[in-house]
């Protein structure tokens, strides 16, 4: 007798063997606080580019919303209670838009690519939340002589060198009043997926919404100074699957650099508030 889908319940592929665990759903169905889990280090890089070009990348109902201003992040987590302790590390590649819907208007960061090096938030964050994953290999940054080294490779091609250097700590106080006066109300992301069989059709295509508010997440330190961003332009013999996502954030020409952070945080939230925007 064919099984059967048990209501409310969260499923993924392979459905045949019931429920699904993950970053939503803990052994028995229970969730995570996310209040000491992950513990997280993150590295931005940002700087301005043509405006002509950051808008060719944005999706529909989207807009620019001030500078076209690329924001690089690499952020390295560990302790992750979903994982039963363990971590990973993610590359991603943002930028300020505006989302105008029927309903909506949300202004934010959109998340162009979300590289990460393990499966399971790659799976977890495709197809649940609509985060445009995919993989890579993040090894843990190096750092020497005053400079911090993060990089991003696939099957060995080595395609971003991201560098921060000359930090200077900031105070909590400016911490504090960052967190006051942030405007963004989140993140967002355009979910696509395909219909099998018929392409070119989308069985899914819309906007989604990360909302900013975290009050698990607790910064612990942060660090502000200068950054470069170095892209090495791949062949489809390079990465075959990924060429023209390198190539197209390579394509956004460095006018000038607007500064890197690293933040060092704990706590975050298992992204359950995450909503369609309409």
């Amino acid at each position: 007798m064919p099984y059967s889908f048990q209501p409310d319940a969260m499923y993924r592929m392979p459905t045949h063997f019931g429920p699904r665990t993950g970053p939503r759903r803990g052994p028995d169905g229970r969730g995570f606080d996310c209040v000491d889990s992950p513990k997280s280090l993150s590295h931005s890089v940002s700087f301005l580019s043509h405006v002509s070009a950051v808008e060719a990348l944005l999706p529909p109902g989207f807009a620019l919303d001030g500078e076209p201003v690329v924001t690089i992040n690499a952020t390295y987590m560990k302790e992750i209670d979903w994982l039963a302790g363990r971590g990973y590390n993610t590359l991603g590649a943002s930028i300020p838009v505006t989302y105008t819907g029927k309903v909506d208007t949300v202004t934010g960061s959109l998340l162009l690519v979300l590289w990460e090096n393990l499966t399971d938030p790659i799976l977890t964050g495709r197809e649940e939340l609509g985060f445009s994953k995919i993989y890579c290999e993040l090894p843990e940054p190096v750092v020497y002589d005053g400079t911090t080294h993060c990089t991003g490779s696939w099957l060995g091609f080595r395609f971003l060198d991201l560098s921060l250097h000359d930090l200077n700590e900031v105070s909590e106080q400016e911490i504090a009043a960052q967190a006051a006066n942030a405007t963004s109300e989140g993140t967002l992301h355009y979910k696509y997926m395909p219909r099998t069989g018929e392409w070119g059709t989308a069985d899914a295509a819309y906007a989604v919404l990360t909302p900013a508010h975290t009050p698990n997440r607790r910064v612990l330190g942060m660090w502000r100074g200068q950054g470069n961003v170095q892209w090495y332009r791949a062949k489809w013999e390079d990465m075959p699957t990924q060429y023209n996502i390198v190539n197209g954030l390579a394509d956004l020409e460095i006018l000038e650099y607007r500064g890197a952070v690293i933040t060092k945080s704990i706590g975050g939230k298992d992204l359950s508030d995450q909503r369609i925007l309409e």
